[in-house]
Protein backbone atom coordinates (compact mmCIF):
# COMPACT_ATOMS: atom_id res chain seq x y z
CA UNK A 1 0.00 0.00 0.00
CA UNK A 2 1.49 3.33 -1.07
CA UNK A 3 1.96 6.54 1.25
CA UNK A 4 -1.28 8.55 1.01
CA UNK A 5 0.10 11.90 -0.70
CA UNK A 6 -0.62 14.11 2.27
CA UNK A 7 2.55 12.88 4.23
CA UNK A 8 4.68 14.14 1.46
CA UNK A 9 5.47 17.56 2.69
CA UNK A 10 6.06 16.32 6.26
CA UNK A 11 8.41 13.08 5.18
CA UNK A 12 10.22 15.77 2.96
CA UNK A 13 10.31 17.69 6.47
CA UNK A 14 12.12 14.41 8.11
CA UNK A 15 14.59 13.86 5.54
CA UNK A 16 15.65 17.43 5.34
CA UNK A 17 16.41 16.75 9.29
CA UNK A 18 17.91 13.28 9.08
CA UNK A 19 20.30 14.85 5.93
CA UNK A 20 21.05 18.13 8.16
CA UNK A 21 22.05 16.01 11.49
CA UNK A 22 23.99 13.60 9.89
CA UNK A 23 25.67 16.09 8.20
CA UNK A 24 25.97 17.80 11.08
CA UNK A 25 27.41 14.74 12.55
CA UNK A 26 30.45 14.96 10.62
CA UNK A 27 31.22 18.75 11.44
CA UNK A 28 31.25 17.44 15.29
CA UNK A 29 33.25 14.94 14.46
CA UNK A 30 36.27 17.10 13.21
CA UNK A 31 35.87 19.83 15.41
CA UNK A 32 34.89 18.32 18.39
CA UNK A 33 36.37 14.45 18.30
CA UNK A 34 33.03 12.77 18.68
CA UNK A 35 33.82 10.66 17.77
CA UNK A 36 37.23 11.21 16.71
CA UNK A 37 38.40 12.34 13.51
CA UNK A 38 41.25 10.34 11.94
CA UNK A 39 43.62 12.65 10.57
CA UNK A 40 44.32 16.16 10.90
CA UNK A 41 42.64 19.13 9.60
CA UNK A 42 44.19 20.54 6.75
CA UNK A 43 42.74 24.43 5.41
CA UNK A 44 40.51 22.62 3.70
CA UNK A 45 38.81 19.84 5.53
CA UNK A 46 38.60 22.79 8.53
CA UNK A 47 36.20 25.00 5.83
CA UNK A 48 34.66 21.34 4.61
CA UNK A 49 34.13 21.14 8.69
CA UNK A 50 32.84 24.69 8.94
CA UNK A 51 30.27 24.07 6.30
CA UNK A 52 29.11 20.66 7.91
CA UNK A 53 28.34 22.67 11.45
CA UNK A 54 26.81 25.05 9.86
CA UNK A 55 25.12 23.70 6.49
CA UNK A 56 23.91 20.51 8.90
CA UNK A 57 22.52 22.65 11.69
CA UNK A 58 20.50 24.99 9.17
CA UNK A 59 18.96 21.94 7.29
CA UNK A 60 18.38 19.78 10.77
CA UNK A 61 16.02 23.31 11.85
CA UNK A 62 14.78 24.15 7.88
CA UNK A 63 16.43 27.83 7.74
CA UNK A 64 17.31 28.91 3.86
CA UNK A 65 17.07 25.67 3.08
CA UNK A 66 17.48 25.97 -0.79
CA UNK A 67 20.17 27.93 -0.97
CA UNK A 68 22.42 25.77 1.97
CA UNK A 69 21.19 22.34 0.12
CA UNK A 70 22.64 24.10 -3.20
CA UNK A 71 25.97 25.09 -1.28
CA UNK A 72 26.19 21.67 0.25
CA UNK A 73 25.81 19.73 -2.81
CA UNK A 74 28.77 22.08 -4.44
CA UNK A 75 30.78 20.99 -1.52
CA UNK A 76 30.37 16.89 -2.04
CA UNK A 77 30.60 17.13 -5.68
CA UNK A 78 34.28 19.00 -4.98
CA UNK A 79 35.08 16.00 -2.64
CA UNK A 80 34.09 13.61 -4.73
CA UNK A 81 36.30 14.77 -7.45
CA UNK A 82 39.07 15.47 -5.04
CA UNK A 83 39.34 12.99 -2.68
CA UNK A 84 37.44 9.96 -4.25
CA UNK A 85 37.75 10.26 -7.95
CA UNK A 86 41.33 9.84 -8.06
CA UNK A 87 41.75 6.34 -6.00
CA UNK A 88 39.53 4.94 -9.03
CA UNK A 89 36.73 5.25 -10.87
CA UNK A 90 34.35 3.00 -9.12
CA UNK A 91 32.40 5.01 -5.90
CA UNK A 92 32.32 1.57 -4.22
CA UNK A 93 36.20 1.06 -4.25
CA UNK A 94 36.96 4.67 -3.93
CA UNK A 95 34.91 5.02 -1.10
CA UNK A 96 32.92 7.82 -2.26
CA UNK A 97 29.24 6.64 -2.35
CA UNK A 98 28.10 8.99 0.50
CA UNK A 99 29.75 11.85 -0.85
CA UNK A 100 26.94 11.27 -4.16
CA UNK A 101 24.33 10.37 -1.83
CA UNK A 102 24.88 13.72 -0.40
CA UNK A 103 25.29 15.78 -3.41
CA UNK A 104 22.30 14.20 -4.84
CA UNK A 105 20.03 14.43 -1.74
CA UNK A 106 21.05 18.31 -1.51
CA UNK A 107 20.21 18.80 -5.03
CA UNK A 108 16.55 17.46 -4.71
CA UNK A 109 16.41 19.63 -1.34
CA UNK A 110 17.87 22.43 -3.33
CA UNK A 111 15.04 21.82 -5.37
CA UNK A 112 11.99 20.42 -3.57
CA UNK A 113 12.77 22.68 -0.52
CA UNK A 114 12.48 21.85 3.28
CA UNK A 115 8.96 20.42 3.52
CA UNK A 116 6.20 21.75 5.53
CA UNK A 117 7.87 21.61 9.19
CA UNK A 118 10.73 24.09 9.83
CA UNK A 119 11.65 27.34 9.92
CA UNK A 120 11.17 28.45 6.32
CA UNK A 121 7.65 26.64 6.45
CA UNK A 122 7.15 29.36 9.55
CA UNK A 123 8.41 31.66 7.94
CA UNK A 124 6.02 31.72 5.03
CA UNK A 125 3.03 31.28 7.37
CA UNK A 126 2.35 27.30 6.34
Amino acid sequence: MPIPARFSAPLLSLFRAVFGLMFLAHGVSKFFGLPPFPMPLSPLLTAAGVLELGGGALLLIGLFTRPVAFLLAGQMAVAYFTAHAPQGFLPLANGGEAAILYCFAFLYLAAAGGGSIGVDAMRRGD
